[in-house]
């Protein structure tokens, strides 16, 4: 299986993304302290110090290196303010998913919506997948908002296709592919 690079990834409004570093790890424990964030991503409770450390260095690179996936840190000005995770990728079919949060002060400002689509767009474009799908609970109207305005194609709903710390829940199902790109001149 191959492994994705460490790539740092830029976009338009400045932000960078990049592999998660130990000095990141603080940043995580604050996020994962917030309940919005908690009531859709099924995290250990507390999310300890040794986590945080453990999820940003070794965990992260061996996903990357593995090719089970990769992590992302979204930065502005050097802040890391959210983060993107690639997971059930298929090397074969060339599909991944892709998940991710938001730190609550920066919420509502695009961030994520951007940054989603840099990295969707860069998976397909420069890594060769075909697919990159979103799933989202569909009570989660700030995610379901970040795929409209990344411009992934909504495709149905999945039943009882996640769980949360409050149980099961529907996913909407959301995806973009090659030729949902505008292409070039």
């Amino acid at each position: 299986m191959p492994s994705f690079p460490d790539a740092t990834l830029k976009t338009p409004t400045g932000l960078t993304l990049s592999a998660l570093t130990v000095s990141d790890a603080p940043a995580l424990v604050n996020a994962f302290a917030d309940a919005e964030l908690r009531r859709w991503l099924p995290l250990p409770s507390p999310y300890t110090m040794d986590l945080a450390e453990s999820w940003c260095t070794t965990t992260s690179r061996e996903l990357r290196e593995s090719g089970r996936g990769f992590v992302l840190g979204v930065r502005d000005r050097d802040a890391l303010v959210a983060s993107i995770d690639a997971k059930r990728v298929d090397w074969r079919a060339r599909t991944l998913e892709l998940s991710y949060w938001t730190a609550t002060a920066h919420r509502g400002r695009g961030v994520m919506s951007t940054a989603v689509r840099r990295v969707a767009d860069w998976v397909i474009s420069e890594l060769g997948f075909e697919r990159v799908e979103l799933r989202i609970a569909t009570e989660n109207v700030g995610s379901l908002r970040t795929a409209a305005r990344a411009g992934f194609v909504p495709e149905g709903v999945a039943r009882s296709a996640g769980f949360t710390d409050a149980g099961r829940v529907d996913l909407a199902v959301f995806s973009l592919i090659h030729s949902d790109r505008p292409t070039s001149s």
